[in-house]
């Protein structure tokens, strides 16, 4: 998801003129590009033709592999959106009016937004410089008894100092939950992401390792928390209470249109199975830019580094620069999109109430750009807008 509505991305390569060093390269390289394998439009097709194209077998499915696939003990709630499973964790987590949450000042603004919903009080954390993560530090000096929750995202799929951020969770005795969005196939210390905190929530927007043209996965630590999930994101009801006798069973909670249905769980089905191949290719595009960028002057690609106690999902490569307005508008006069993304969530006026001081995002502030990293584009293409870089 896009932090602001005013950037706008082409779904699909469009073709412009562009000179690299000299030599002429009629490809526009764009910034995203949704990866749908060929199978999902099979299986989608599938669906259509059958009886069930809500929430029905493929949704029991799609749970099933995904928890599979991490390798994770929790169980798995698909539903609509990333947003949905946040919003669903911080109801489950106990967050309610008031309540404190610490939450990182840097990430797409979905990430807090269902905090407002819930009436809670953000505690903006400042950010670590070498990955923009929330900064663990920042975090301890922020908590308090009223503190219900930490919320941590994993930036660009590259996973925050997890132990940290559990040791001051644990002396508080208070949930962890994970915003992966970026972070599938990530891992930390040997374990996958989504089998590490409290609640972990997953997107599979349209732009995400797998798409499902929009849909999330919240994965839960406690048996307790799991049903009910399942009754929250369908209005409250008990599905399966509701197909013995339709409306017979009681509604004890204040539920949601949260589920996923069956078109969407049969894409996901399908980007399981091609979602090793997606991650190595963008781990080699990452490594690549790490390595041709390493020593130019004033260029750090953040989070690109090698850190052997966890493993990137490499959703995004960001580099620091001087000035990313003139890199931005170089790589654009190539045929290159490159944008920030995502923004400090304090400038949004929803957000005044939980301003501070943050200085390692001041920073950075300008100073930071988005270069891209998809399946349409190649080790050829990294070589190409580093080599504009390079100039």
């Amino acid at each position: 998801m896009l932090a602001s509505s005013s950037l706008a991305f082409p779904q699909s390569p469009c073709h412009s003129p562009a000179v690299t060093g000299g030599l002429k390269d009629d490809r526009r390289i764009v910034l995203f590009h949704p990866s749908v394998p060929g199978r999902a439009i099979d299986a989608v097709q599938d669906v259509l033709r059958g009886r069930w194209i809500g929430q029905g077998p493929r949704v029991d499915a799609f749970e099933s592999a995904f928890r599979s696939y991490l390798g994770s003990s929790c169980a798995a709630v698909a539903v609509g959106a990333g947003t949905d499973a946040l919003h669903l964790a911080y109801i489950l987590a106990g967050v309610g009016p008031e309540a404190e949450v610490v939450a990182p000042v840097f990430t797409c603004s979905a990430t807090n937004i269902p905090l407002l919903y819930q009436g809670a009080r953000i505690r903006f954390a400042d950010i670590q410089p070498h990955s923009m993560n929330i900064d663990p530090n920042h975090v301890r000096d922020l908590v308090n008894e009223r503190t219900r929750a930490i919320v941590c995202v994993h930036y660009g799929g590259l996973p925050c100092d997890m132990t940290e951020l559990q040791r001051i969770a644990s002396e508080l005795g208070i949930p962890i939950i994970e915003d992966a969005a970026q972070a599938l196939g990530a891992s930390y210390h040997g374990v996958a992401v989504g089998d590490i905190s409290d609640f972990t929530a997953f997107s599979f927007q349209a732009l995400k390792h797998v798409t499902t043209g929009d849909g999330g996965m919240l994965m839960i630590r406690s048996p307790l928390f799991e049903a009910p999930a399942r009754r929250m994101r369908w209005f409250g009801i008990d599905r399966a209470e509701k197909l013995e006798d339709r409306w017979r069973g009681d509604i004890t909670e204040v539920g949601y249109k949260y589920q996923m249905n069956d078109i969407a769980a049969a894409m996901g089905l399908a980007g399981l199975e091609a979602l090793d191949a997606a991650l190595a290719h963008r781990r080699r595009l990452l490594q690549e830019y790490s390595r041709q960028l390493d020593r130019v002057a004033d260029i750090e690609v953040i989070g690109g580094g090698d850190l052997p106690d966890r493993e990137h999902a490499a959703w995004l490569c960001t580099v620091r620069v001087p000035d990313a307005q003139d890199l931005r508008r170089k790589l654009e006069e190539h045929g290159i999109e490159s944008a920030p993304v995502h923004y400090r969530n304090d400038g949004y006026s929803i957000f005044a109430k939980s301003r501070g001081s943050f200085p390692a995002m001041d920073a950075l502030d300008g100073k930071y750009l988005v270069l891209p990293v998809h399946a349409r584009v190649s080790l050829a293409d990294v070589e190409r807008i580093c080599a504009v870089i390079r100039s």
